[in-house]
């Protein structure tokens, strides 16, 4: 991980480009496919780009955990790791690239916490835990990804219910940790993009019937952090908030794309990424 975080690192630290608001057109279709381990990726009218072959290894990867989840409860059946996928990713990645000066992967990955490659990628997203369940080698493999300089990055889960959920699986991690609110005034919020609130994105479903956030959870976002010993994040968790529909989405609708996408998914996932990449 080193090599490649100190290169992304550099990138983000010394010459990131941004624009007061997030000025781009809406781009990807925004509906949810079907995935199969193994096909290629559709990338749904995402561009594409070439990186300097002589460095293809030494871009940012958005790498996506796949994870094991219950079938029971909201959404049942589904496989919560792949909820907005591949669009959210695809999204992301390209916008990083255009709006930034650092350099990532078109493609990004998906990786198991037990894969032999997790060290190569200095940050993790994973998605909707309020149903997940990690095995004990994954949780083993988390606590080292973590400790030797990962970064986890947690969206898209609601109420107090999904948040046990997670909060159980994060305790075996790290037992001797306690995830702690981030205040506003955290660099996170500031970095690139300055925000005047903690952003709260709801689904475009919930925002086509009326609501704010989903489930009752309106002006309840919770940004909290686990710490190693020296007060870097290891774990942030974006809670009562759906950051990654903000990316998925932003083909589908005009009025979503400016209210979401371009004022609060696009500017906190750059923020995120940047003081991942950063400290």
């Amino acid at each position: 991980m080193s090599r490649r975080r100190w290169i992304c690192m550099l990138a983000a630290g010394v010459a990131v480009t941004v624009v007061c608001t997030v000025a781009i057109a809406q781009r990807g279709r925004g509906y949810r496919r079907e995935f199969r381990p193994g096909d290629a990726v559709d990338r749904g009218g995402v561009p594409e780009w070439k990186n300097d072959e002589q460095f293809k290894d030494d871009v940012f990867v958005f790498a996506r955990v796949r994870y094991s989840s219950d079938d029971r409860g909201w959404g049942r059946g589904w496989e919560k790791w792949r909820t907005d996928y591949p669009d959210a990713d695809l999204n992301f990645s390209f916008r990083l690239q255009q709006l930034t000066t650092i350099e990532s992967d078109p493609n990004g990955r998906v990786v198991e916490l037990t894969d032999d490659s997790l060290f190569d990628y200095p940050l993790l997203y994973l998605v909707e835990p309020g149903l997940m369940h990690l095995e004990e080698d994954e949780v083993l493999a988390l606590r080292k990804y973590c400790l030797n300089g990962g970064f986890l990055w947690v969206d898209d889960f609601w109420t107090d219910w999904e948040w046990d959920n997670f909060y159980q699986n994060i305790k075996r991690v790290f037992p001797d940790r306690e995830p702690e609110e981030l205040p506003l005034e955290h660099p996170i919020f500031h970095c690139v993009y300055e925000f005047k609130e903690k952003p709260q994105v709801p689904s475009i479903h919930a925002w086509y019937d009326g609501f704010k956030a989903e489930r009752g959870t309106e002006g309840q976002q919770h940004y909290r952090a686990i710490k190693d010993d020296k007060g870097r994040i290891m774990v942030l968790s974006c809670h009562n908030t759906d950051i990654g529909d903000g990316w998925e989405r932003e083909g589908m609708d005009a009025g979503y794309f400016k209210e979401y996408s371009e004022k609060l998914s696009y500017p906190m996932g750059i923020n995120i990424v940047t003081y991942a990449m950063t400290h």
